[in-house]
């Protein structure tokens, strides 16, 4: 029996997100998130979609087509840290550095999945596959990635501040939303300015950070260990 579009598309979000989210979870293979754990903010984020829109939607009737861009950043990486402090970031499970990073980006890749079928359920349901494809590997590639970045900064903020007073954790946390909504807005106005060849440069952008990513997980392990050393 052949699957409706809005299934389809439902899987064609989620598939690619659980594969970057089993990516990213085998960087904390020494101790693993309990499953549920997982599960649960990965659904937060999912649900999160619905709200971001309507919001963005109230921002669309309220700004200028510019402003709402950047209304539109502010509200997702505001509600994935927001929802992401929710349902998660208070549980016991969170006891070292590097769950704050984890959560974030499996709340990010949770938010992703549920965006990410919205896009490709056009081109599904008029029966276009090559725009179904094109689109699903952009936002694997570089929408994705994206969203993966701009939390897994706030969650490497929060991280590098785990040992600090709370005044400090409140600050670094502070720092890495600012960061995130940069990295945000920055891809956004270049994707739309962007054409071409120039699109290239924007996807480079985003790769370039996740491997900054990749070194600030190092950096956090190491501020881990090098802690647990001086118990």
């Amino acid at each position: 029996m052949t699957l409706p579009p809005l299934v389809w598309a439902f899987l064609g979000g989620v598939i690619p997100a659980f594969f970057w989210l089993w990516f990213w979870l085998r960087e904390d293979k020494l101790h693993p998130e309990p499953r549920r754990l997982v599960i649960r903010t990965f659904v937060a984020g999912m649900l999160l979609v619905p709200v971001a829109l309507f919001l963005q939607w109230y921002a669309n009737a309220q700004f200028s087509e510019t402003t709402s861009i950047f209304a539109w950043v502010v509200i997702e990486e505001v509600l994935k840290y927001g929802g992401a402090l929710v349902v998660v970031l208070w549980h016991c499970h969170v006891d070292e550095p590097i769950d704050y990073i984890i959560y974030m980006i499996t709340i990010a890749l949770g938010f992703s999945a549920l965006e990410n079928a919205l896009f490709i359920f056009t081109p599904i349901s008029a029966g276009d596959i090559s725009d179904f494809l094109l689109t699903g590997n952009f936002r694997f590639l570089g929408a994705t990635l994206l969203h993966v970045l701009s939390s897994g900064t706030i969650g490497v903020a929060m991280a590098l501040a785990y040992y600090k007073k709370d005044a400090m954790k409140i600050l670094f946390a502070t720092l890495g939303l600012f960061i995130a909504i940069v990295l945000h807005a920055i891809f956004n106005f270049f994707i739309i300015k962007s054409s071409g060849g120039a699109l290239l440069n924007v996807f480079l952008f985003v790769w370039l950070g996740i491997i900054i990513l990749f070194f600030a997980f190092e950096k956090v392990k190491l501020l881990q260990r090098n802690h647990n050393k001086t118990l």
